[in-house]
């Protein structure tokens, strides 16, 4: 296990180096992480390389016990760079160029880039392929962060034809994949066809989903020569990892496809950022964790912990004594098994400079660093459990295909992505059941039960894969629009809504309605009114399955919410956007279907279940500000409890 801080030395006057390493080590940390913005310092001037600023750092780190992580800088590129190769330099969907200033301006399809930053990365790992200490390379920093995946230059224009050349081979196919012959937009040649930028009213869907396939392709396509560059000149004790972050369901690649390519995943672990007044709900942050464990099916690193107040240009909420402690403590109890903490000392200068660390500018010992040091060693103390794989019961599914179908045509004003994960995850998670988030595309047979949020795209093959799971005794949840599209974004022609699913879900989709973002609608169970639902709903009429909630007039003819046995298995298809009550009353019904464990706790109080040598322990996390009562348990705010008993 590796605690440690990430640590920018060159940031300061060299004289700090011995003191600012002899507190890291008073902290409990065993590990840095530098390098990863410092491209000028090593490479001043192209082609010269200068490492000896850093051989010194290292040398100091080693002195004092301290393992490296060390980033490779090609997320902020010189200056120099930019001057000489201007092309490199990205471009948004208005044709703006991104100027040097920023960071991560880069056009991920651009040769000279690609090339330079190579150079870079080939340079700096010979250079230190035989350094004991450094025990990890972290390739680049946050790809796709600041909406960084996009760019509409020449270069990605160029690029995106020979994609589709190499996808569609003939214009012919594509113009028939994408039905051009609405709107006269059928092509001649693969030169005619348009990146997707700003137009009268829109884009065809299709090309919208492969340009979102393209960006994809360019990032994880950029991230692998890079890895492959570490790879062939690393030693043999030092790994790979990259550094994901918030708002994984919103970036325009798939990051189950680079994680293929690293030894461990790592996350920047932010509950609240700059404008945010207060933290993500404790649901959002769990997710977070589930998701990153799922990438790999294995645990994961943070390399970066937030403990204070965070924000380029405008601040956001100041965690207050503990809090960070109880987000870093989520992380370890859902697969995190090393963490770093963000910043060891906020900078006086930069972008940045408002982004608190540890130590502040005044750099005095205060209550985060005593706050980190009573975390390292509670960490260090319980060590056996974060070591642990997990092994879980229930999954949530995702697409990224599909997920991006749907930024493409939204079809409702209230629908959001995350939101509708959100929507089949939360009551699970306040059941304190064990959770995966994993893509589709992995193994989920021995699951008990899976819940697949707004799978609008479908295939036959998927549709067979899900059958199975059913028939052999599982049990499925699906939402509203699920099943409306082929894997290529077209509506499928001949086909009842759920598209290939009419018999495992045992109802058919008769009409639609969005909602838009404020109007909702009552759900009755029987004549009873007993929730709403807002965002969609779709009109089911059940053929086998048996209907558990319907609309009010004039809708009252049709299902809500259905249930339908198949095989050995259960389907329930929740219509709409069903509120938090209904949708833990349908996960309830799930959980005892299966026979998974699940318990309530009240509202803030977390349970987390982890096997360690055939034993179970607990870990409850209170989230709130408050003191609270469970079963004989007295939990102080913002504490967090490991047993090895469940109480009565």
């Amino acid at each position: 296990m590796k605690l440690g801080v990430d640590y920018y030395p060159e940031h300061w006057p060299i004289e700090l180096l011995e003191e600012d390493l002899s507190r890291i080590v008073d902290l409990g940390a065993t590990t840095i992480r530098i390098g990863e913005f410092a491209w000028h310092m090593i490479e001043p001037v192209e082609g010269t390389f200068d490492f000896s600023y850093f051989d010194k750092v290292i040398e100091k780190a080693k002195q004092k016990g301290l393992d490296i992580v060390y980033g490779t800088p090609t997320a902020t590129f010189p200056a120099w760079l930019a001057k000489k190769y201007p092309k490199v330099l990205s471009k948004d969907e208005h044709g703006q160029t991104r100027v040097f200033g920023g960071r991560r301006q880069y056009c991920y399809n651009s040769d000279d880039y690609l090339r330079l930053s190579l150079n870079m990365v080939e340079n700096l790992t010979a250079h230190y392929g035989n350094e004991k200490a450094i025990v990890m390379w972290q390739v680049d920093n946050e790809f796709g962060h600041e909406g960084s995946d996009d760019c509409y230059c020449e270069s990605c224009a160029s690029k995106f034809r020979v994609f589709l050349k190499e996808k569609y081979g003939k214009v012919e196919q594509l113009n028939e994949t994408y039905g051009t012959v609405f709107w006269g937009q059928t092509y001649n040649d693969f030169e005619e066809i348009p990146m997707p930028l700003a137009t009268i009213t829109t884009h065809n869907p299709v090309l919208k989903l492969d340009w979102a396939r393209f960006r994809s392709h360019s990032v994880n396509a950029f991230a692998k020569a890079h890895i492959d560059a570490i790879t062939r000149k690393k030693g043999d004790h030092q790994q790979i990892t990259h550094n994901y972050f918030g708002g994984y369901f919103d970036r325009r690649y798939d990051q189950n496809e680079l994680s293929k390519h690293l030894d461990v995943v790592a996350f920047d672990n932010y509950p609240v950022w700059g404008g945010l007044m207060k933290p993500i709900e404790p649901a959002e942050i769990a997710l977070a964790h589930d998701y990153m464990r799922g990438l790999k099916q294995k645990n994961f690193w943070v390399m970066e912990q937030l403990i204070g107040a965070q924000g380029h240009d405008d601040i956001g909420y100041l965690p207050l004594e503990g809090e960070s402690s109880l987000w870093a403590s989520g992380a370890m109890a859902r697969g995190c098994e090393s963490l770093f903490y963000f910043r060891y000392r906020g900078f006086t200068k930069g972008a940045e400079q408002f982004c608190q660390g540890i130590l502040d500018a005044d750099n005095r010992i205060n209550d985060k660093y005593k706050e980190v040091q009573r975390f390292f060693k509670w960490a260090r103390e319980f060590e056996p459990i974060w070591k642990t794989p997990i092994k879980n019961e229930v999954a949530v599914l995702y697409d990224y295909d599909n997920r991006w179908s749907w930024k493409g045509q939204r079809q409702s004003s209230g629908f959001d992505y995350t939101s509708e994960i959100l929507r089949g995850y939360r009551s699970f998670y306040a059941l304190n059941t064990g959770i995966d988030v994993i893509d589709l595309n992995k193994p989920f047979t021995d699951y008990k039960i899976l819940i697949l949020p707004v799978m609008q795209l479908m295939s036959s093959e998927l549709s067979q894969a899900l059958e199975s799971f059913v028939s052999n005794g599982g049990i499925l949840l699906f939402t509203y629009r699920t099943a409306i599209k082929d894997k290529e974004n077209n509506l499928v022609f001949g086909e009842q809504v759920p598209c290939y699913l009419n018999d495992l879900v045992g109802a058919q989709v008769n009409k639609y309605e969005s909602l838009g973002e404020y109007r909702t609608v009552n759900i009755l169970k029987g004549a009873k009114t007993v929730g709403e639902a807002g965002v969609w709903r779709d009109m089911l009429q059940p053929t086998t399955a048996v209907s558990l909630f319907n609309y009010e007039a004039p809708f009252e003819q049709y299902s809500a919410c259905t249930v339908n046995e198949y095989g050995k298995g259960k389907v329930y298809y929740v219509a709409a956007g069903f509120q938090a009550q209904l949708m833990d009353e349908i996960a309830q019904m799930m959980l005892k279907d299966a026979d998974v464990f699940s318990v309530k706790t009240p509202f803030g109080l977390e349970l987390i279940r982890r096997i360690v040598d055939n034993q179970i322990i607990y870990i409850l996390l209170n989230h709130l500000q408050v003191r609270q009562q469970w079963r004989g348990l007295t939990i102080e705010a913002l504490e967090v409890k490991i047993f090895d008993e469940l109480p009565i």
